[in-house]
């Protein structure tokens, strides 16, 4: 076994601490990546203040850009010293329609997660990437493309993938207006990567201060929600509005902003159950969709596509020690616009 010091939460709600643990020895396909930048992911906090007992101790992190250290017998894709990142997903069936069909994130039998997960040879407990080292299949281990600055790059290893998929399966680009629900860690890569689409954007938001902001990263208009006189002005404006925030709001005034066949799609997990008036629905034929992360064909499309644009998150970079207060500060919704840890630090 491989020994790797980490950062670990003992138990729901408890801090993160360090922690030493062993990762598996390569198998043939692995590859063994250096860490050297984690992005701080919403999904992360979630899952150190409430996950399941039986999942801890909880390594968190997905959204993982390092070199690869060491790899395996069988390894074909990577050298040791390629800069390379893993996201949110290790490991699929790879023998069902959707993983044959590059979409391993609905894999049928169930995907391996980065962390939380139950490794599908051993039934070992995976463990993410605030950590000094991570395993993975080649397969699911993405090759960085060149001029990505590797912090900006990891949290497009979620919040990039995760927008960037309902954006081409709704044909986001020239002709057609885009609308961000939510300026947050997702929704500003979504503006970004809508933008550089060739969409019209528009940015929606509940923070007066971000309205300048949204500006600044490319938004071609940017409303206030609470504005009832501008957001009534929105009214069949956009054919597509990518839904980011986590928190429960209203959907009917961005229904009401959707065009004629226009989609909803909801990226962030709000709690609770949704209520949507029909009537949103059916005037206008107006389509509610959802969308979560992507499969690998997907992420490496995503990541080129980024390269070519120069299109990186915004991010607030911190040593690994203060893994922790960041995901405090997180929780007090205080960074712009995603943390990224400093592993090597």
């Amino acid at each position: 076994m491989r020994e790797v010091s980490g950062w670990a939460a003992r138990e729901p709600g408890a801090g993160l601490e360090p922690w030493v643990f062993e990762r598996r020895e390569l198998r043939r396909t692995d590859v063994a990546v250096r860490v050297l930048y984690c992005g701080v992911c919403a999904s992360d906090l979630a899952a150190v203040r409430g996950g399941d007992p039986a999942g801890f101790p909880l390594v968190p992190g997905h959204e993982i850009v390092g070199e690869v250290a060491e790899t395996g017998s069988g390894v074909t894709r990577f050298a040791v010293g390629d800069r390379v990142a893993v996201g949110n997903i290790v490991d699929s069936c790879r023998a069902c329609g959707p993983c044959r069909a590059g979409r391993e994130n609905w894999c049928e039998e169930g995907v391996t997660l980065t962390y939380g997960g139950v490794d599908r040879v051993d039934d070992s407990p995976t463990r993410g990437g605030f950590s000094s080292e991570y395993v993975a299949d080649e397969h699911f281990v993405h090759a960085l493309p060149d001029g990505l600055d590797p912090a900006g790059a990891a949290p497009l290893m979620c919040a990039g993938v995760t927008t960037w998929v309902p954006l081409r399966r709704w044909g986001a680009g020239p002709g057609r207006t885009v609308g961000v629900v939510g300026m947050g860690g997702l929704g500003h890569v979504a503006l970004k990567l809508a933008r550089a689409l060739g969409a019209e954007t528009v940015q929606f938001t509940s923070s007066p201060a971000k309205v300048a902001e949204a500006r600044r990263l490319g938004a071609d208009d940017a409303v206030l929600a609470s504005d009832g006189r501008r957001m009534a002005a929105q009214a069949g404006r956009c054919d597509l509005i990518i839904d980011t925030v986590g928190a429960p709001h209203a959907l009917e005034p961005y229904l009401a902003a959707l065009a004629v066949d226009g989609t909803l799609c909801m990226v962030g997990i709000p709690g609770g159950d949704l209520r949507v008036d029909p009537m949103s629905l059916i005037v206008g034929a107006r389509n509610l969709a959802g969308a979560g992360s992507g499969g690998v064909r997907e992420t490496r499309e995503m990541l080129d596509f980024c390269a070519r644009h120069g299109i990186v998150a915004e991010t607030e970079v911190v040593p690994a020690r203060e893994a922790d207060a960041a995901l405090g500060r997180l929780a007090r919704n205080d960074v712009r616009y995603r943390f990224v840890l400093d592993m090597a630090a």
